[in-house]
């Protein structure tokens, strides 16, 4: 069969699915990469990081289909795509198959949980090298169960049952568990428990989440995350502006004790015409607990806090295309040991991050 028979074969063997599935099946897609030049003390000997960095761009297909009487099948499957090396994994993110009524929406797979999605969409460089990841949420977890990235609250949880209200005066409560099905040596049944209330009223966007963690740590052992959050997208005077706020508290059970610690993030955004100005401010403090004890980002001790800082321009090319410019600064406090969450420079205790990018983003 030459070439394009085969691809015409194959048009035409989607096109009788996306009719099989009521006409919702969709395939879709996000390219986005930036060419980065990073630097900071400390970090390979002192020299600057030139390279072209993948700010996870994804393949995906997803639909629906009609079951009569208001209830409808959902399905997903998302992969991962790396413009910048051609690798890719299909389904390692975002991807389920469930039920969706006038009652809510309940279904299962590899999806993120509410905590992460209720404050994701505040921080304008989100998911790129200059996202807020690498204070809120102790680092990024983008497909993890629940004995691998056991620090991060930033996470697309696999095993994960989901369950979605429907909106009602704006609100909507979205809950997930994530199944004990892990047998560490420890002897933990390890599981995941994460709740999010969302208020989406004009101009106002808020939302309270907790997430646990039970038996990460150890047998017994139970990590908590808990974070506000409020939005406001200004009046039409001021054109397309918004300002977000979080505050977020982590706290892990240890061996040696409890591990605590408070971060803030602030953005700002101003969209006129197709140019986008983007600010975002994170602030994470010392660590508090037992000296020495470290989890991810976060270590106990004075000094052990960091703030990070990125300004950066999009300008739309379309409505599916932008080219975008950022300059991120990451400061460790003496004894701090942040980095990057996404592309990071093992940066070492005490180490000042910064970089700028230039990129282009694509979506299908």
């Amino acid at each position: 069969m030459t070439l394009t028979r085969l691809t015409a074969a194959v048009l035409a063997l989607l096109s009788h699915h996306a009719f099989a599935q009521d006409g919702a099946l969709q395939i879709y897609g996000r390219l986005n990469i930036g060419l980065e030049a990073m630097h900071g003390d400390g970090v390979r000997g002192g020299q600057a990081a030139q390279r072209l960095s993948n700010y996870r761009s994804v393949l995906g297909f997803r639909g629906s289909e009609d079951l009569g009487g208001g209830l409808k099948l959902v399905f997903q499957v998302e992969g991962t795509l790396a413009p910048d090396t051609g690798a890719g994994v299909i389904a390692a993110r975002d991807t389920r198959i469930g039920l969706q009524g006038r009652w809510g929406s309940l279904f299962g797979g590899n999806w993120p949980t509410p905590y992460n999605t209720a404050t994701s969409g505040l921080d304008p460089f989100y998911p790129t090298t200059a996202g807020y990841m690498s204070t809120m949420g102790n680092g990024s977890a983008p497909s993890a169960s629940n004995v691998s990235d056991t620090t991060s609250f930033d996470r697309r949880q696999q095993n994960s049952l989901h369950y979605w209200t429907p909106a009602w005066q704006g609100m909507t409560l979205r809950l997930a568990h994530g199944f004990n099905e892990e047998a560490p040596p420890s002897g933990a049944r390890p599981s995941l428990d994460s709740a999010a209330l969302v208020l989406e009223r004009g101009p106002l966007y808020a939302a309270l989440a907790h997430e646990r963690h039970h038996g990460y740590q150890g047998p017994g052992l139970d990590d908590h995350g808990s974070k506000v959050a409020l939005a406001w997208q200004f009046g039409p005077q001021l054109g397309q502006v918004r300002l977000a706020a979080i505050a977020e508290k982590l706290r892990y059970a240890t061996a040696r004790g409890n591990l605590e610690r408070v971060a803030y993030y602030v953005s700002l955004t101003r969209q006129f015409g197709a140019h986008g100005i983007r600010f975002g401010l994170a602030r994470a403090g010392d660590g508090k607990g037992s000296a020495g004890t470290r989890l991810g980002f976060i270590q106990a001790g004075p000094d052990t806090g960091a703030t990070h800082a990125t300004l950066g321009y999009d300008y739309t090319l379309s409505k599916r295309s932008a080219v975008f410019a950022f300059y991120t600064r990451l400061r460790n406090d003496g004894r701090g040991t942040y980095d990057f969450a996404i592309n990071g420079l093992d940066a070492a205790p005490g180490t000042r991050l910064g970089g700028a990018a230039l990129g282009i983003r694509h979506s299908f």
